[in-house]
């Protein structure tokens, strides 16, 4: 399927080292990859192939080792902390396999908390949250606290808490690797309404059958993109 994307994301030649104890692992070896604008791509490959790795740089967790990063055009090694950190919240919605709620905060409390770090009015804050819980079915579960939710509900209050900052780019780390196949489903139908309305998603996925929800697969060996390809349209 051919694509007339504007670049998003860009890797130009980018590694990630970790050294420790003399020891020196490389995580990511020379990846050079672009995403557009509006893509779904899904991110593959066996355990410690450099998945996480890659994510973690996308989002501005991580820096590379070498190489550069470019987001929507601008190179990121320019940036300092507290701007990567401002970018991250204004531009990049995270969904980590492990929820990341905050068990002392409400369910509306942890979808409104990213918003406060932005200054969003008050007004505004509680019309994003209460947009976002609506649109994950979980507006009657506002003032419950994340231990009173099952696993698929946890984890439909983090698609929500993204979902909440409008980001350009959202970036998945094995969203339904702590689902069953039913809640797992239903993640993924609210990515997949996501991408209809204009986010670009990146998600790690073991599972072939979510991968193939995306427009295109990005296979990872050793730290290296050995495969970059597209697959058929899904039926809707």
């Amino acid at each position: 399927m051919s694509t007339d994307y504007r670049p998003l994301i860009q890797l130009e030649n980018v590694s990630r080292v970790f050294v420790t104890d003399a020891v020196e692992t490389r995580a990511l070896s020379e990846v050079s990859l672009t995403v557009g604008a509006g893509e779904y791509v899904a991110i593959a490959g066996p355990s410690g192939c450099g998945k996480s790795s890659l994510l973690s740089i996308l989002g501005l967790l991580d820096t590379p080792t070498g190489g550069e990063y470019f987001f929507e055009g601008k190179p990121m090694s320019r940036l300092g902390p507290s701007e990567r950190s401002r970018l991250r919240n204004r531009r990049i919605g995270f969904i980590f396999q492990a929820f990341n709620l905050i068990g002392d905060l409400s369910v509306a409390e942890n979808v409104e908390l990213p918003l406060t770090y932005r200054g969003l009015a008050a007004g505004e804050r509680e019309r994003r949250v209460e947009a976002a819980l609506e649109c994950v079915g979980l507006a009657h579960r506002r003032k419950h606290c994340p231990a009173q939710l099952s696993g698929g509900q946890q984890q439909r209050v983090a698609v929500a808490r993204a979902l909440a900052g409008r980001p350009p780019l959202l970036l998945a780390d094995e969203p339904t690797g702590n689902l069953d196949s039913a809640n797992g489903e239903t993640v993924m139908e609210l990515l997949g309404e996501l991408h209809r309305g204009g986010t670009t998603i990146c998600i790690v996925t073991h599972d072939p059958r979510f991968a193939r929800c995306a427009s295109r697969t990005i296979h990872l060996l050793d730290g290296r993109v050995v495969h970059s390809d597209a697959v058929p349209v899904q039926a809707q």
